[in-house]
């Protein structure tokens, strides 16, 4: 049995691959919990107008059940995860003066460690960002954080250009490989946090991928990122999964077809990653899909 003085104490972070079913698990428990708000902690979601793509809670659920971190910049702005740490905490003290119960739910990773661990992100470097970003060759860039730091190239896409350009920018502007500020993610301390992990089956993952994007587009996908078009995207909204490929479709780059196979790939190949960091930390406690609602009756009994 867990009170609802445990859940305000040691609050449940949701964690697990995309479209395993984080929300619908994080939306059952605040129908049966009394006072439970649920915060994102997701680097997409915090864009307004990317909708659909970033599977932002609905309307519906969002009036059911308070929902923050989302829709707080424009696709155009820079949010970086200083700015999402303090946007975090000032939602975290209000939730409290209310005497809320919030649950978090995470499928940006760095950004889970960054709130469950406090980390502190390695210090900016604005002008040898701007003159790297420059470069048009992402995979020369890679090539270049290679001979830098060849433990941080290795835990990135050669394609990542935003994350890429980061790791270049500290390992210059500090003179020390980007991958040594990262001691944290490789400590596990113990935190005040139930931290529940969504298990499931590669292949049923797979499908569930492709039928998410099936479902956005017959929502309306392809219409959101046609009105985006005219915006010039941040960075790191420009990584956001389907969007790139979509808007390549757009341009006229490629057809609808290949750009929706190429989306979902890129998805499955990101969701094989979020696995492998999750099931890194041992302080997860990882729940078959399909046994959930044991999870649940055990939270709100």
């Amino acid at each position: 049995m867990t009170t609802r003085a445990q859940l305000q104490k040691s609050p449940i972070v949701v964690v697990g691959p995309t479209a395993c079913g984080k929300s619908a698990f994080a939306l059952e428990i605040a129908r049966r919990v009394r006072g439970v708000e649920l915060l994102s902690i997701d680097s997409m979601q915090v864009y307004r107008k990317m909708n659909i793509g970033t599977a932002k809670p609905t309307i519906e659920e969002q009036l059911e059940t308070p929902h923050h971190l989302i829709d707080l910049v424009e696709p155009s702005e820079s949010f970086t995860l200083v700015d999402f740490q303090q946007a975090h905490d000032s939602v975290r003290r209000d939730i409290e003066e209310r005497d809320g119960v919030p649950v978090l739910v995470g499928g940006t990773g760095l950004y889970v460690r960054a709130i469950v661990d406090r980390l502190t992100p390695p210090p900016r470097f604005t002008q040898i960002a701007s003159q790297l970003d420059e470069e048009h060759d992402t995979e020369a860039l890679h090539k270049r954080l290679k001979e830098l730091d060849p433990v941080g190239a290795a835990r990135m896409e050669n394609t990542n250009r935003r994350r890429i350009i980061r790791a270049l920018e500290v390992s210059i502007g500090t003179g020390e490989p980007f991958s040594s500020f990262g001691p944290g993610l490789d400590s596990y301390p113990d935190v005040p946090y139930r931290i529940v992990g969504i298990e499931i089956d590669r292949s049923e993952l797979d499908e569930r991928i492709r039928q998410r994007y099936e479902d956005q587009i017959a929502a309306g996908f392809l219409e959101e990122v046609r009105s985006l078009t005219e915006t010039e995207l941040s960075t790191t909204a420009g990584q956001a999964l389907g969007y790139k490929e979509l808007l390549a479709h757009i341009h006229g780059e490629t057809s609808f077809a290949d750009a929706l196979d190429l989306a979902i790939q890129r998805t499955k190949r990101f969701a094989r990653r979020q696995q492998r960091w999750f099931k890194r930390d041992p302080r997860v406690e990882w729940v078959p899909s399909d046994q959930l609602g044991t999870v649940i009756n055990e939270i709100s009994s």
